[in-house]
């Protein structure tokens, strides 16, 4: 059986965009803090939860490493910075990793398309990222929130690269949250092991952190060097690329 090959241009390439625009309406709320929507919320959740147990569990295989390190923070949120490499599954990797708090996840409007999920995503816990300056108002208040008293997953990356096995430059601003809301950061790592029963990889899960800048003047930049050093030490475990990705010249 052949992988499957992915030919990109450059790092950037989103291999799941489409051609139609997903807009936020102008009433849309980042918190909802109406009884029908937080309950909604939670039982969303909850079934997300226990479904996404079996799926990362059995079918991706998962095995968390160093999910200690979070006893570190005794109270209050943190941020969480993934490489992204599943379509459905990263979400509720992160969520696993960070139970029994709940997550909240930074997420671009591509992901409100979709049919299915984009629907009860708000109900999930996502944050999606506004497009003019009253929403991106609106979006760092509800941020700065959540983080109080819940993780918040960032993927610096952006696009899902579906098993890719190394890790893609960062996207500027993605480390400006930690430092603006003085809160510790983690490092989340999917890595791939190859097994000797099936094609599919088994999925490791490396946690690390928390990662703090105090003296810096650059405090952003050192705070995505040290995440993503971190991040490149631990995909070089990675022994099996299930799929191919090969560079157009």
């Amino acid at each position: 059986m052949k992988n499957k090959v992915y030919f990109y241009n450059d790092y950037s390439d989103d291999f799941f965009k489409d051609d139609k625009e997903y807009k936020l309406k102008s009433s849309y709320k980042w918190i909802r803090n109406d009884i029908f929507s937080k309950v909604l919320s939670f039982l969303v959740y909850l079934v997300a939860l226990i479904v996404s147990f079996f799926y990362c569990y059995f079918v991706l295989r998962m095995k968390i490493i160093r999910k200690k390190n979070l006893r570190k923070i005794k109270k209050g949120g943190y941020f969480i910075y993934s490489n992204h490499t599943q379509v459905v599954g990263d979400v509720f990797i992160a969520a696993h990793v960070a139970f029994p708090k709940r997550i909240y996840t930074i997420v671009g409007l591509d992901n409100y398309k979709l049919k299915f999920i984009g629907k009860i995503l708000p109900f999930l816990g996502a944050l999606p990222i506004g497009e003019n300056y009253s929403q991106m108002k609106e979006f760092n208040k509800a941020v700065k929130e959540r983080v109080k008293r819940n993780p918040v997953v960032i993927f610096p990356e952006a696009h899902v690269w579906p098993y890719y096995t190394n890790i893609r430059p960062f996207v500027e601003g993605s480390f400006k949250y930690p430092i603006k809301n003085d809160v510790a950061s983690f490092s989340l790592t999917v890595t791939y092991k190859k097994t000797k029963i099936r094609k599919r990889p088994k999925m490791i899960v490396y946690l690390d952190g928390p990662f703090y800048v105090i003296n810096s003047s650059d405090k952003e930049k050192e705070l995505k060097d040290i995440i993503y050093n971190k991040m490149y030490e631990r995909s070089l475990s990675s022994d099996f690329e299930y799929f191919d990705y090969i560079k157009k010249s």
